[in-house]
């Protein structure tokens, strides 16, 4: 028996009783991803903390799994279950899906290989090519990731592979926040550390159990500090290190110590160059 005669085979009981059971699997199937990929994120968005990853995380698999057992219970309704059936499907299959459709084949691969491995989850921060957003979706072909601007955009998992992925929260819900200061050299450097920690730690957006770092950095145009703490949820991250910028420049301020131009840092860069 040739692979013809075989998929042939295939159809040979369909009739409409068949079709209505496939469009009802489908249906139903259909219904069931929509309204758990739309209910559970809105009920992880009122919750924070380990606990919303971990539900935004069975969004894909869930999907996942109804999409295997609904292709399960069609093909067990389309072809009788026998060795030569199913040499005939694969044959069809692959030759059909490995000419038009390799790239999104490949990206269906990497998407079930990427909710075995979790590079990233829904709720996770990360950064690709220079796309900075959250994780909203893990579909089987691609990501989706919306950027602070609420920019979707979305990514193949196979483009993935190939780039550096940077992940800031990596399925927790600490994710360092960092606020640069550029200071004239002319301070005294132990007051500005003890300032911007009391500024963090006095934030509204601090994850108090979390440490608070103030790093400097000396330069030829003036002292860069960069005071780096944790909020409370990653979502607030734009809020505090806009609350620990804003509130940190005027208390700054008010000691009368002075920031560091931007033409001075330009003359100096100027300067190292030529010097080089």
């Amino acid at each position: 028996m040739n692979v013809s005669d075989n998929l042939v085979d295939l159809f040979r009981n369909f009739s409409i009783d068949i079709l209505l059971q496939i469009v009802l699997i489908g249906s139903v199937s259909w219904l069931l991803i929509t309204l758990f990929s739309k209910w559970v994120p809105i009920l992880a968005n009122t919750i924070s903390g380990r606990f919303r990853f971990r539900l935004l995380a069975l969004v894909p698999i869930f999907r996942l799994g109804v999409f295997i057992a609904a292709l399960l219970l069609i093909l067990n309704r389309v072809i009788e279950p026998q060795i030569e059936n199913i040499i005939a499907l694969i044959s069809l299959l692959g030759l059909g899906l490995g000419f038009a459709f390799k790239d999104y084949v490949s990206s269906l691969i990497a998407g079930v290989v990427t909710l075995y491995e979790t590079p990233y989850r829904p709720g996770d921060w990360i950064e690709v090519e220079g796309a900075y957003g959250e994780v909203r979706a893990i579909n089987l072909r691609s990501v989706e990731i919306v950027t602070p601007d609420s920019t979707v955009v979305i990514i193949p998992h196979l483009k993935i592979w190939n780039q550096l992925l940077f992940n800031a929260n990596d399925g927790r819900r600490q994710l360092l926040c960092v606020a640069d200061f550029y200071l004239h050299p002319d301070h005294n450097g132990r007051e500005v550390q003890n300032i911007l920690y009391d500024v963090a730690s006095t934030s509204a957006y601090l994850q108090a159990d979390q440490p608070i770092r103030v790093v400097v950095h000396e330069q030829l145009w003036g002292t860069h500090y960069r005071l780096k703490a944790y909020p409370i949820d990653p979502r607030q991250q734009f809020e505090f290190i806009t609350d620990l910028t804003i509130r940190s420049k005027e208390i700054l301020a008010e000691k009368g110590i002075r920031f560091a131009s931007a033409p001075a840092i330009s003359q100096e860069n100027n300067l190292s160059s030529k010097t080089a």
